[in-house]
Parts: C-alpha cells; structure tokens; sequence
C-alpha cells in the first residue's frame, strides 16, 4: 500500500489531513465510529490520521472523502489557503530523493480533476491501489520512459507520448531506465 509521504518526510501535508478530516468529520455530525462504517477504514486509523500519529495511503483518504461527502483535494489541502483549485504539495515521495509526486492543482468536473507532476529515479516504482468506478487518468511523459502496467500488461511510454485509461483497475508506475523520469498526471472524475 502507498501512503502518502513517509512519515519524516510529511509534516505540512499530514497536518492538512489530520485538521480538515476532523473538521470535517465534525460538522458531519459523524462520530470517529460511524466514519469507520461508512468508509471501511478502521476506526484506529482514523483516530491515528486525526491525532497527526499515523499515514494513510491515497485511495484510504479517497474513501474517507467518499463518506464525508468531500473530494480527496477537500481533505488534503492547505485549510489556511483561500484558493480551492491550488495545492501545490508534495503528496508522495519513494525511496530515492529525486523521486516524488506533486499535487499541483484540482479543478471540478462531473466530480473532481486533478493536476499531478511526478518524478521517479531509476528502478522506483509506485503501486497504485485501483480507484473508485468512474475514475480515469491521463499522462504525458515530459522526461525518460514511463512503463505504465494496467491490470498486469506493461508499456512504455517516452518522452513525448501520452495515454489515457481507467483507473478503478490494478496499475503502476515504473522507471526502468537509467535517468530521472518526469511526467504529468490528470485524475478525472
């Protein structure tokens, strides 16, 4: 499972989780319990991500919003800044200091759009947990050579090239080459 940053790496970001989710969770008038029920996340979780003690992987926080009503940018962002559509943080970060995620920007659709930037050092992969129904991602490789693997089948993309799939199945991002890879992600729902 990805969580979203390691944890001596996460202090800005987990701290707008742990603030918005109780926020939130409170004016839903939910008790930590009835979360738990309503997004299948254990109620130990829940307690650990709202007291700062503990990391949640993305499709955890993409379920967590699901039952409180919310986006997944409504529980990760900065609460103290006015714009909405702006995040701009890192969300993920692999074992490699070159390698990471960024979180640059949501705009609403039917649901929600999100701007991604992500870079992998050569030999890091990020496992991605299958999203919601209805969820779909677009790339575009600006660095290196994506191998993207979509329900256990593999392809590379180069610099240049783009893809566009559903994301509610099995997949994952890959660096196999030998230089920093560099591409830009949109979430659709």
């Amino acid at each position: 499972m990805s969580n979203i940053l390691r944890s001596q790496d996460a202090p800005a970001i987990l701290s707008h989780v742990s603030e918005n989710l109780k926020v939130h969770r409170l004016a839903a008038r939910l008790s930590q319990s009835a979360l738990a029920e309503a997004s299948g996340i254990s109620r130990r979780m829940i307690v650990a991500v709202e007291t700062g003690d503990a990391n949640i992987s993305l499709s955890s926080l993409d379920k967590l919003a699901a039952a409180l009503g919310l986006t997944f940018t409504d529980l990760i962002r900065d609460p103290s800044q006015p714009s909405r559509n702006e995040v701009n943080e890192v969300m993920w970060r692999g074992a490699h200091p070159e390698s990471q995620s960024m979180l640059l920007a949501s705009a609403r659709a039917s649901s929600e759009v999100q701007l991604w930037l992500w870079a992998l050092a050569p030999g890091e992969v990020y496992p991605a947990e299958p999203d919601q129904s209805g969820w779909h991602e677009m790339i575009y490789v600006i660095e290196g050579t994506l191998t993207l693997t979509l329900s256990g089948q593999s392809q590379d993309y180069p610099v240049g090239s783009f893809a566009a799939y559903r994301s509610d199945q099995p997949y994952s991002y890959a660096n196999q080459g030998q230089v920093r890879l560099k591409f830009v992600r949109n979430v659709v729902s």
